[in-house]
């Protein structure tokens, strides 16, 4: 199981913020077809689920980018070799702050909510952070 970020009773939450986790993919997922799912989907990233459905990260639009002009490699590498693990994942308690740090240290533009068995509860993105 993933760890979480500390919690903190006194301020914002990231469940005050967070959008529902709608789009989570296996990590045995091809490339192509997470490509396929974000363009059809018209989303920026996908979490990522581990054989348990516990959240082992996501991938976005760029880190996948480099695999559009190499179609063999995109169609037999899997997600599980490129996910960005992006822990600890944040709990629906954990403060805003932590939250905004944790992004700049890692230079996310998204975030995982995952609850205290590990699996998604949805995400918070920088645009939610700064509105």
């Amino acid at each position: 199981m993933a760890s979480t970020l500390d919690k903190s009773p006194d301020r914002t939450h990231a469940a005050d913020v967070m959008v529902p986790a709608d789009l989570q993919v296996s990590d045995h997922t091809a490339v192509d077809k997470a490509l396929d799912i974000l363009h059809s989907a018209h989303v920026e990233h996908l979490l990522v689920r581990g054989d348990d459905g516990h959240c082992v990260g996501l991938v976005t639009k760029d880190d996948l980018s480099g695999y559009l002009s190499q179609p063999w490699y995109s169609q037999h590498a899997r997600l599980r070799d490129l996910v960005r693990p992006l822990e600890p994942f944040a709990h629906p308690d954990t403060p805003i702050d932590a939250v905004a740090s944790a992004m700049r240290e890692h230079d996310a533009h998204v975030w995982p909510v995952v609850d205290a068995d590990g699996f998604a509860l949805g995400v918070i993105t920088a645009e939610q952070l700064s509105s």
